[in-house]
């Protein structure tokens, strides 16, 4: 082992220009690797965090105005949901629908005694807020079943307008009082989220709030037993056709409902994320394969040179798979050594884009995990591998009375 250690220093001493250069390209080839796959590695969690995070099995539906006439009703009529919805679409379809809720936002205003803030309240369901979507819960709690049944006046509040009813600092507003649409709500919970400034209360509150008592503004439908995109489209079918039932429209009529499949959406991402780190690698292999290329010729030369000395241990005994081994092994160490270097530039970088965008950019946590770098070291071992593999079958075909003759 100490020989072979030695031997490959030698080549690599040889003849260091020929060497440093063609390692740059090894270099550049892992450093380029490693960068995309960072950016790429930083997109997927950013998606998955801003995407897959919340509950995607859901469609959501808003209504439109037909644009196909239909049994008799002309096109240009305004859809309405209503409570019936609520009940009808897990009925009708009990294989795919879980369960129905809508929103229903009013007023114009939030106030107290000590300071006002321009916004709307939004009556909803319980299930409406999810924490790693819609924010974190820092004090108190979120609307209940019990606040719904009671149609109780109470309010959930953004951090950000705490510290604006409740000045300076926000302390003591669970538990304080929020005028809002000229009624009192108590504040049951505060929560903190750096985009979401919308101000919960019950939903049957804000219905009974509410000028239209009868009208939903949109349905937010939650699926169930789906893991395919077939089940998704058939969800979505399903509710097509118990609206059109209903509302009397035609179900191929997309003006008249707009809907928005969140768990279909949710599966073409994901696929897209995979094609991207596909896409990612193959780019980075074909880059590197240019240094891959260059290792294979400096062994075609070193090989070349070395005929005599290959001749004379071919004719002293030396097995053929001593010669193959050196020659491989001499041509990985030289990958691997090349590609170290560019592993850890790419890492480097990474940690500064990483560092550069923080938390809240396009990117999240762009950085290579322990799994991505050892990947790149088998892809380092097997490139050199194969690159020291046909100058090392090429030493094998050497004659020892032809390589003794050689000069």
């Amino acid at each position: 082992m100490t020989d072979l250690a030695r031997e490959i220093l030698q080549t690599l001493g040889h003849n260091k220009l020929r060497t440093a250069l063609t390692g740059i390209a090894v270099t550049w080839g892992i450093f380029m690797l490693i960068v995309l796959l960072s950016m790429a590695r930083g997109v997927t969690n950013s998606f998955d965090h801003n995407m897959l995070s919340r509950n995607t099995a859901m469609i959501r539906v808003w209504a439109g105005k037909t644009s196909i006439p239909y049994k008799g009703n002309r096109e240009g009529r305004y859809i309405q949901f209503d409570d019936a919805d609520l009940r009808e679409l897990p009925e009708e379809n009990t294989k795919y629908v879980e369960s129905v809720r809508s929103t229903i936002s009013g007023g114009g205003k939030l106030s107290t005694p000590k300071g006002e803030v321009s916004q709307n309240y939004t009556g909803v369901y319980p299930s409406e807020f999810v924490p790693s979507r819609h924010g974190d819960l820092v004090e108190g709690r979120f609307i209940n079943e019990r606040d719904l049944s009671q149609k109780s006046k109470v309010i959930v509040i953004p951090k950000y307008y705490a510290s604006q009813l409740f000045p300076p600092d926000g302390e003591g507003a669970l538990g304080g009082r929020v005028n809002a649409n000229g009624l009192s709500f108590k504040v049951v919970g505060v929560y903190e989220s750096e985009w979401n400034r919308n101000a919960y209360i019950p939903f049957t509150t804000a219905r009974m709030l509410s000028a239209d008592t009868k009208n939903l503004q949109n349905l937010a439908v939650s699926l169930k037993n789906v893991t395919t995109e077939d089940d998704g489209n058939a969800a979505e079918e399903g509710i097509r056709n118990t609206l059109s039932a209903t509302h009397n429209f035609d179900p191929k009529d997309d003006n008249a409902i707009w809907v928005a499949n969140d768990f279909n959406n949710a599966l073409t991402g994901k696929t897209a994320m995979g094609i991207l780190d596909t896409c990612v690698w193959v780019l980075g292999i074909l880059t590197l394969l240019t240094g891959i290329v260059g290792i294979s010729n400096i062994m075609f030369v070193t090989v070349k040179e070395r005929t005599h000395e290959i001749g004379i241990r071919r004719a002293i005994g030396a097995k053929p798979s001593k010669i193959l081994t050196q020659v491989i092994a001499e041509s990985v160490s030289i990958t691997v050594l090349f590609g170290y270097i560019g592993i850890v530039l790419g890492t480097a970088v990474s940690q500064v884009i990483a560092a550069l965008v923080g938390d809240d950019g396009p990117l999240l946590n762009p950085t290579v995990s322990l799994s991505i770098a050892f990947e790149v070291t088998l892809v380092l071992i097997v490139s050199g591998a194969l690159a020291g593999l046909f100058p090392a079958l090429k030493a094998l075909k050497v004659k020892p009375v032809e390589a003794l003759r050689d000069e």
